[in-house]
């Protein structure tokens, strides 16, 4: 087969492995590993696992190094200390303790296929201890857990596994050395890579941010681009030529670009090389499997699998628990964790690289890191139930955490719940408070959740993407939900149960931008409010103030940019204390709603000819509380809620002709 056809069938298998795995909710690693394993050598032989394509997959891995390499940050890590260097670092390390242990007993008392060295019991030690950051992270974001408890302590042993990949990539080539050369070896190896490590970190910040900014001033998008290739790809040469790994190289770039400006752009320019080469290795990887493995040695392939998720799961819930968390939460924290991972397929790939697993057993244990990976999703997916099975006190915590959300806002009607109390949403809390309006705060973080109830706060530790602790807030008697965190698929969870529940009651939107704006009012958002809009219509405000323009001009030019984005602040609604001279004829917002008996109901909007009479139709609202932008093709219903703007005049008019029976 042609190289043209062969990068073709890569490209269709991927292509459709992936198309399977989004329309099953699944991560794409999933897909690219069916996929590999389909064409591969051992099923429909469309493919072989070619020299070509496996450097290709070579450098995926390189860029998935790069890409930690820039998370990482020592702010992060010193934020993250308890769960990164404590909770992460005992899982590692006690994980790999107990492997090579049992298998250097499985050796001595099995042999056969299981007479292993010490050298292999411990590069496949370290590699058990390995989780997939890809696929846990992806299905905690979809389902808003990353900021829950047992989100927060999988992120850092999720992040220490990370840093623990970068020995383990130097100690495994030295482990392949001959027996009377090993002490050397690893001697060597770990000298050359502290040397290289030192050199590089200590005087390579400075020269990389200024080589960065240097070819920054250049203007230049394809410049910067191939500079970050050239780095990436220079630095990983010359960690291969110093006798270690490829990928090893590609981290050290990652932290060293990571301690410049550069870091988000850097990495939004490199996510596509990434995705696709990573893409690549674990096609390649999925070739390697011979599923005849299953049929043949299902027995062995199951001990593979059954084996090492139950131990991961073991420590990790006995350390969690130790550490002080509940037990329904160290059970999750360890259903989530119990799986292989994309860096145990790097840290296998070398291992046979380097002769230390004979072909018998690396397919048996490639097929069961396969297996557990597949069966990761619908753990997690299922994590929950098994909790609530068998953990009876989580059940009873959680009871009692919507006891005491609803014990504190048994006596609260019209208020309004605040979905995240961060900076957003303790200002938002501040201003209702001046308008004497009760709200109901409800945050993940039980420090600032302490502090603040300390201090007079309404505020309650609760989980806001949850149904149950936005009932025990009482949404049905809520007059607002404001949702002030930007996480959007947590944000879409807020708005699925709100509108599920409480159709009626209006939920305002905090986002970053204006990307997904259309997805959220379309997901039941009554309006989306921008940070970066809000920002730029602020910076607008001072420059002009700044060039001399007269303020009144500023505040109203800011003003029309509002009216523009936000039908709700077109004019305002009228109240018992706006009855003044001065007020009198400004216009004004009025909402009428369609009773069962109107005569306008089933007429489309725009025969009603209400802007003749100087009423514009801002919004409407239907009877199963969901907005939609009005047009003249608007046929009305019952219960239809229109808000309209106008002076008070045209709207006293607008009224008695909707209302009229």
């Amino acid at each position: 087969m042609s190289s043209l056809a062969l990068t073709l069938l890569y490209l269709l298998a991927a292509v459709l492995g992936v198309v399977v795995c989004r329309s099953l909710k699944l991560p794409p690693m999933l897909g690219y590993l069916a996929a590999g394993i389909l064409i591969g050598p051992h099923a429909l032989a469309l493919a072989q696992n070619s020299d070509s394509v496996r450097h290709l997959g070579e450098f995926g891995v390189v860029f998935l190094m790069f890409s930690i390499g820039l998370e990482f940050s020592l702010p992060k890590l010193r934020a993250m200390q308890r769960n990164v260097f404590g909770l992460g670092m005992l899982q590692v390390v006690l994980t790999t303790a107990i492997a090579f242990a049992g298998t250097l007993g499985l050796a001595a008392w099995v042999g056969g296929v299981w007479d292993v060295g010490w050298q292999t019991a411990l590069a496949l030690s370290g590699t058990l201890a390995m989780s997939s950051t890809a696929i846990v992270v992806k299905l905690m974001a979809e389902r808003a857990e990353l900021e829950s408890e047992h989100g927060r302590r999988i992120l850092g042993i999720l992040l220490f596994q990370d840093l623990a990949v970068v020995p383990l990539l130097v100690l495994i080539p030295a482990l392949g050395s001959s027996p009377d050369q090993l002490l050397t070896a690893l001697g060597f190896a770990l000298l050359k890579a502290l040397v290289l490590v030192t050199v590089l970190l200590s005087g390579g910040q400075g020269v990389m941010r200024w080589w960065l900014t240097l070819v920054a001033r250049r203007k230049s998008d394809e410049l910067f681009m191939l500079n970050l290739l050239l780095i990436t790809l220079g630095l990983s040469w010359l960690t291969e030529l110093a006798g270690l790994s490829l990928a090893l190289g590609a981290f050290i770039a990652g932290v060293l670009v990571s301690e410049t400006e550069y870091r988000h752009q850097v990495g939004t320019d490199i996510r596509p090389f990434h995705d696709v080469l990573l893409g690549l290795f674990f096609i390649t990887i999925g070739m390697m499997l011979d599923w005849h493995i299953l049929l043949e040695q299902w027995v062995l392939v199951l001990v593979l699998l059954i084996v090492p998720l139950g131990l991961k799961l073991g420590v990790i819930l006995s350390l969690a628990r130790g550490l002080g968390a509940t037990t329904g939460v160290s059970l999750r924290t360890g259903l989530y964790l119990a799986q292989a991972g994309e860096f145990g397929f790097v840290l296998l790939s070398l291992t046979q690289e380097h002769g230390l697993v004979r072909p018998a057993l690396m397919n048996p244990i490639l097929a069961a890191m396969v297996l557990s990976m597949l069966a990761t999703p619908f753990l997690i997916m299922y994590s929950n139930h098994i909790v609530m099975k068998l953990v009876a006190s989580d059940w009873l915590q959680q009871s009692l955490q919507m006891t005491t959300i609803a014990r504190r806002a048994i006596d609260t009607s019209k208020h309004v719940i605040i979905c995240g109390y961060g900076r957003s949403g303790q200002n938002l809390a501040r201003m209702l408070e001046r308008e004497g309006i009760p709200y109901m705060a409800l945050d993940l973080d039980p420090d600032r959740v302490r502090q603040a109830a300390a201090a007079g706060h309404t505020v309650v530790y609760g989980d806001a993407t949850r149904l149950q602790a936005l009932v025990a807030a009482g949404l049905v008697r809520a007059s607002a939900v404001a949702v002030t965190f930007i996480d959007v698929p947590a944000v879409l969870k807020v708005l699925e149960n709100t509108r599920s529940h409480a159709p009626r009651v209006p939920v305002v939107v905090r986002t970053q931008d204006d990307s997904h704006l259309d997805k959220l009012r379309a997901a039941g958002a009554t309006e989306v409010v921008p940070e970066a809009i809000e920002g730029s219509l602020m910076l607008a405000s001072h420059a002009l103030a700044l060039v001399g323009v007269p303020m009144r001009r500023v505040l109203r030019l800011v003003q029309d940019q509002r009216d523009a984005r936000y039908n709700l602040l077109r004019g305002y609604f009228h109240g018992a204390d706006d009855d003044t001279v001065n007020e009198r004829d400004q216009v004004r917002l009025f909402t009428v709603t369609l009773p069962p008996g109107a005569h306008t109901l089933g007429k489309p909007l725009g025969e009603l000819a209400l802007q003749s009479m100087g009423v514009r139709v801002v919004n409407l609202r239907h009877d199963n509380g969901r907005m939609s932008t009005p047009t003249e093709e608007t046929v009305l219903a019952a219960g239809d809620t229109l808000v309209l703007s106008g002076h008070p005049g045209a709207l006293a008019g607008a009224q008695n002709k909707l209302l009229r029976g």
